[in-house]
């Protein structure tokens, strides 16, 4: 595990984050393969990425077939009903109607797996995003489910990392506007989780004095003087996301300061 989090918060280009991870995950937590989703699980579209060999399968799918392995039955219908992002296989989801369902003989006939362990994101509301791991023979056991528990941090900031990477290069982007650099954008992130130069040194496999220089160059480039000044410019110009406002007892938003109640 720690390679793959080492491997993929070393890596440049956005779009070989997801492929590294499907390469690594279904034997870290007893699958075959693993289809993922960047957009939500629903039958009409989205971004679904998958191995080589299952892709071909896939673009030999009908319409009706793509739009069953889209929307992720049993698990969209089941995560979109509250905010529990635990995984959970298709079995323990469905129950017995998991094996008779149309989604099942698909997936046995695509990728001879009788078993799906689905893994979202945690922390997403909407749309529900995250990857499905499959697998022949029996269910996935309660350790699988542990580790696929476990993974999903590291699943939410490979996924951060590539949205900042994809965002940097974008021409207009507002990390082109400041001219940070990847690694600079990476460790701005790693700041506005709070963590030391210690910290980030240690997740990114490089040394506080690395550290120190590339904070250096982030207050420069922003023209901010300490942490706090810097993480709320960079909200502001949507670098790294603003904090969402934390709801009131009764459940709800409260209203913005000068609002009428």
């Amino acid at each position: 595990m720690l390679s793959v989090a080492v491997d993929a918060l070393h890596e440049r280009e956005p779009e070989r984050l997801w492929p590294l991870l499907a390469g690594a995950l279904p034997d870290l937590c007893g699958g075959e393969t693993l289809i993922y989703k960047l957009d939500d699980w629903n039958e009409s579209g989205g971004t679904v990425g998958m191995p080589p060999a299952v892709a071909d399968g896939f673009a030999r799918l009908g319409d009706e077939e793509v739009g069953l392995l889209r929307e992720g039955y049993p698990f969209a219908p089941l995560y979109a009903t509250g905010s529990d992002r635990t995984p959970v296989t298709a079995r323990r989801a469905a129950g017995a109607a998991w094996t008779t369902s149309p989604t099942a003989r698909l997936i046995d006939g695509l990728l001879a797996a009788d078993h799906v362990l689905a893994i979202p994101l945690p922390g997403t509301a909407y749309p529900i995003t995250g990857c499905l791991v499959y697998r022949s023979g029996t269910d996935f056991t309660d350790d699988d489910v542990d580790t696929a528990l476990r993974l999903q941090p590291l699943l939410a900031a490979v996924d951060q990392q590539r949205q900042l990477l994809e965002r940097w290069r974008r021409p207009a982007g507002p990390a082109a506007d400041c001219a940070l650099t990847p690694r600079e954008t990476t460790v701005l992130l790693l700041l506005t989780d709070a963590l030391t130069a210690a910290a980030i040194g240690r997740r990114l496999g490089i040394s506080d004095r690395t550290v120190h220089k590339h904070v250096e160059n982030i207050y420069r480039k922003l023209g901010t003087r300490d942490r706090i000044s810097t993480v709320l410019r960079a909200q502001q110009l949507g670098l790294v996301p603003a904090p969402s406002a934390p709801p009131d007892r009764a459940g709800t938003t409260p209203p913005a300061v000068g609002s009428r109640p």
